[in-house]
């Protein structure tokens, strides 16, 4: 009997990490890769815009890319795409609702009828190469979510994508839990499941429950009603809608992410909102304030959002006054509980009357808890696991999990992004590694941002840029003009023109001394400017700014 081939797994993204999920999937001389997403910057990557996941794989072994299959709309699955395929042109397949927000995507980035959409549902199954993948149906907090079954020659992968299990969907279609237990009868070599709740015990509550939550809220209300969530969670925006409808209150909405999920959902009918209900934001002082509702970005405290502007009286359309009730329809993501909190105690101060999730059901998690994860492991029943989505304290517990279901130890594999991991008949085992990591976008640049321009940028956020321009003679080296010290983000030049004037006399000196020395070499005339001065403003106030010494020779 010929020996099978076996199946490589490659996560370049997503482990050990929330966000910028990607996986290989390699099978001989075919590539799937699933997902494609971005992460927004942690706190030291100053400037950053966006981190996108490092392709290099990829891009080596182009030729062997068959297709980007993507298991749903949110922007830590598809938010990488632009930068990807402006590299490497493949089809990309996806659920109605995923593929109308990835061509909001191409469309800002000028790629719209370059790459090719190929638009599936559940239960499809589309061949690529010696694999196919199957589409199967999911609960999550955006419409249209899927997992998939990679069927290979060498046994079938399942990965979950993100996941919940909601007895009470609001668009009423239930996850496909038959097709996983059938798959799991038939036998699973690989599952790779979402972690992301797995510290979390019990059941995920159902999205139904936030409806009936607004439905309270909004009989309560006299004045105005604010409402921020995420704009892609669109059964969210739906109960939104309906809550409004039920109480007759007309709908605006701000933040132009909102704006955009809207009007796509609206259009391939996933967002069903009665004639004349929408108003444009503009219009909401037509109407009282106990007929108007608001559904807005920034439920994370970004700066920029609309609900943040609102907040400090800088949005142009909507100022918060006493009796607007705000909700804030989410849970901040770690690391974004300060952004919130000062949201929070900003609109307390202009007088909104906020209900968040400490205080209302006003939001339920769109990953699966322990108990679900458990199903989900139960159903499926695979040889080896491979714990996804989240970061290293998540994956563990999720291995933990599924050693206490009774799988052994050997066959759960906690990897890393670039971790190469191999699957065949009965045996499994890391096999090296690739290159994976972080591309850093910072505007229109991408990659040109590394870790000597953040360390610089460090520097200079926390200790200031002193600027020493000199001019010297070409003839002799003699100093004709300066030097000059100018300070931005070190000290406040009046409040400390005695050490100014010094500073510039340590100079003088430094000039004297190679002048002496015949010394006209800028690259050391520069080093001696920059270490005297340094040693001297340490010594004085104990500081360490960037010194960049300018030479210009008349």
């Amino acid at each position: 009997m010929a020996k099978k081939e076996k199946v490589k797994i490659i996560p370049l993204g997503g482990l050990g990490e929330i966000g910028k999920n990607m996986t290989v999937i390699e099978y001989k001389n075919d590539i799937i890769v699933i997902d494609c997403g971005l992460m927004f910057p942690e706190e030291e990557m100053l400037g950053v815009d966006i981190v996108i996941p490092d392709i290099t794989y990829l891009l080596k072994n182009k030729d062997r890319v068959r297709a980007i299959v993507l298991t749903h709309g949110h922007e830590d699955h598809i938010g990488a795409l632009p930068y990807v395929l402006k590299q490497i042109n493949v089809p990309v397949y996806g659920t109605k609702l995923t593929l109308g927000l990835v061509e909001n995507k191409l469309k800002e980035h000028g790629l719209l009828g370059t790459v090719e959409l190929r638009c599936v549902k559940p239960k499809d199954v589309i061949k690529l190469g010696e694999m196919s993948v199957e589409f199967i149906k999911v609960s999550h907090s955006i419409a249209d979510s899927t997992a998939l079954a990679i069927h290979t020659p060498a046994g079938v992968i399942v990965h979950t994508g993100d996941f919940k299990i909601d007895y009470t969907p609001i668009d009423g279609d239930l996850a496909d839990l038959a097709r996983f237990a059938e798959l799991g009868k038939q036998g699973v070599l690989v599952m790779m499941a979402d972690s992301t709740n797995v510290e979390r015990r019990g059941y995920t509550m159902s999205e139904s429950t936030v409806g009936k939550t607004f439905q309270d809220i909004f009989m309560r209300a006299d004045g105005r009603i604010i409402v921020a969530t995420f704009a892609s969670n669109i059964h969210r925006v739906q109960q939104i809608v309906n809550a409004a409808v039920k109480y007759d209150r007309k709908v605006a909405v701000s933040g132009r992410s909102m704006v955009n999920v809207v009007d796509v959902a609206t259009n391939l009918g996933y967002l069903n909102i009665p004639e004349g209900t929408l108003i444009d934001i503009d219009d909401i002082d037509k109407y009282p304030n106990n007929k108007i509702v608001i559904i807005t970005t920034g439920s994370q405290g970004e700066p920029m959002s609309a609900l943040v502007r609102m907040s400090t009286s800088e949005h142009k359309k909507v100022t918060i006054s006493p009796g607007d009730m705000v909700i804030i329809s989410a849970t901040p993501i770690p690391g974004n509980e300060k952004l919130v909190s000062r949201v929070i105690n900003q609109l307390f101060k202009k007088g909104a009357d906020v209900i968040y999730e400490d205080l209302a059901d006003v939001h339920v998690s769109g990953h699966a808890c322990q108990e679900e994860l458990k199903l989900m492991h139960t159903l499926v029943k695979p040889e080896f696991f491979i714990p996804v989505h989240g970061e290293y304290r998540h994956l563990k517990q999720h291995a933990l999990l599924a050693k206490k279901l009774g799988m052994k130890p050997e066959n759960v594999f906690i990897l890393e992004n670039g971790s190469v991991f191999e699957a065949g008949h009965k045996s499994a085992r890391i096999a090296g590694s690739v290159t994976a990591g972080q591309v850093l976008v910072d505007g229109l640049g991408v990659g040109d941002v590394g870790n000597i321009v953040l360390r610089d940028r460090k520097h200079l956020s926390q200790d200031g840029i002193l600027t020493v321009v000199v001019t010297i003679s070409k003839e002799n080296g003699g100093v004709i003009a300066g030097p000059d010290i100018i300070s931005r983000g070190f000290v406040y030049v009046r409040e400390s023109e005695d050490l100014m004037e010094e500073a510039r006399c340590v100079v003088k000196k430094v000039l004297s001394e190679c002048e002496k020395k015949k010394i006209t070499d800028w690259a050391t005339l520069k080093s001696n400017i920059r270490e005297s001065l340094r040693d001297y403003i340490y010594e004085k106030i104990k500081r360490n700014p960037m010194i960049l010494p300018i030479i210009m020779e008349v």
